[in-house]
């Protein structure tokens, strides 16, 4: 693996810090925020610098039931080309279920949900791996994720899990020591065994990153300093091998640059006293198991889509998950999509202003999310519109005006809506 050295994750809100730090050998992008003929002139100016660029993605869903979206693989490719990139990232992760596998609407996550740790999942993500791996210009590392619930009936630990996908595919990992931690406490999960399992020699770069703790839960939000317990984890990491390269990540909150060079001073101290690597002794593999049978897609789609309608949607739990859990990760989901539309769509939660969370919440709750975070804007703007809201006349037609300039056609009046209501009770 190409060496990185200590490196930051690039966000727009940071990127004066970012360029002013020392010591930097490399940044990580949001490959999804990147448009490769309008590059961000920080970022070329980091090129410039001699500063390596990464793309990192978020929303191929390699581990999902559906064989990758050869426009979104395109996306990516031309993002790494722009940037001249060693490789690219994504993630082990489903971010959607549903559609035709199935024969129910498409339901869009808007989060990195783990995949079961099966057979059938395997072989389903060893094949879409392979078919973004011929799509894409540089080699592809994964990223292991972070996660609230435990599938049921799960054929192999993560460690064994991450290895059979490096022998099969030959595709690197991108180890996130905070994602490690975070499954310690919400799964039980020991990350000493699961580095144990690990090809080693597989691994491209590490991430490190904050969280907090709520009620014996483990939130990853890449918005709170860097705890000991997450050093630790990079540590133990480091006393096994010597990783490629090593980023931070901070996606909320931004501190001062002052912060951000302290914790990447304690990323380089941590390194620095880890003893030098030596030989470990993998654990033994997973005793052979059958390859997965026929219809290993169409079952992985069904479990999926019953898993994200549930968070999404309402539905039942599916049978063997634990019931609370879900009720945590489903409000975790729709606190992020309020999050994450305010930000990409402003306009519908100033009109409302404190309001705001609470509209959206209960609109979560009865509409799971189709298209994305900009439609999901569109949407809620329209079930405002459709149930009066905002209260006061003038807000309601702003509210109105700008849905109409980013929809299409004007919301349905009153009339309409009672037709529409009519229709659907008859």
């Amino acid at each position: 693996m190409k060496h990185l050295g200590i490196g930051i994750g690039w966000r727009p809100e940071i990127a004066g810090a970012v360029e002013g730090l020392d010591g930097i050998d490399w940044v990580e992008a949001v490959a999804e925020n990147l448009c490769p003929g309008h590059l961000p002139d920080s970022l070329l100016r980091l090129r410039e610098r001699g500063v390596t660029v990464v793309p990192h993605g978020v929303s191929l869903g390699l581990g999902g039931a559906d064989r990758p979206d050869p426009r979104r693989l395109a996306d990516l490719a031309a993002r790494a080309e722009a940037l001249g990139s060693p490789l690219v990232t994504e993630h082990i992760a489903f971010v959607r279920a549903g559609g035709e596998l199935t024969a129910s609407p498409r339901l869009e996550a808007g989060h990195l949900l783990p995949v079961p740790r099966t057979r059938d999942a395997l072989r389903v993500l060893c094949e879409n791996v392979r078919i973004a791996q011929d799509a894409l210009p540089v080699p592809l590392a994964l990223e292991n994720i972070a996660a609230l619930i435990d599938w049921p009936d799960e054929e192999l630990t993560e460690g064994q899990f991450l290895s059979e996908l490096v022998e099969r595919t030959g595709v690197g990992l991108l180890i996130d020591v905070a994602n490690l931690h975070t499954n310690r406490v919400n799964r039980g999960e020991d990350p000493a065994k699961v580095l144990a399992d690990l090809p080693l020699e597989a691994i491209a770069y590490v991430h490190v990153a904050g969280g907090v703790e709520r009620d014996g839960v483990w939130h990853d939000t890449h918005a709170h300093p860097v705890p000991q317990a997450v050093l630790d984890v990079l540590a133990d990491l480091a006393a096994r091998v010597s990783p490629p390269g090593v980023l931070l990540e901070r996606d909320d909150a931004f501190p001062p640059a002052a912060e951000l060079a302290a914790e990447l001073g304690a990323i380089r101290a941590t390194l620095a006293s880890a003893e030098p690597p030596a030989p470990v002794a993998r654990s033994a593999p997973a005793a052979a198991a059958p390859e997965a049978g026929p219809g290993y897609r169409d079952r992985l789609a069904l479990a999926q889509a019953a898993l994200l309608s549930s968070l999404t949607a309402g539905t039942p739990a599916p049978t063997g998950f634990d019931g609370r859990r879900l009720r945590v990760q489903a409000r975790s989901l729709a606190a992020k999509r309020a999050d994450v539309v305010a930000k990409v769509a402003p306009e519908p939660a100033t009109l409302l202003g404190p309001d705001y969370r609470e509209a959206f919440l209960k609109y979560a709750k009865c509409r799971p999310m189709y298209g994305g975070y900009r439609q999901d804007a569109l949407d809620f703007a329209r079930f405002l519109l459709d149930s009066g809201r905002p209260a006061d006349a003038e807000a309601r037609r702003a509210l109105a005006r700008w849905w109409k300039d980013r929809a299409g056609p004007r919301p349905p009046g009153r009339a309409s809506r009672l037709l529409r209501t009519l229709t659907r009770a008859a």
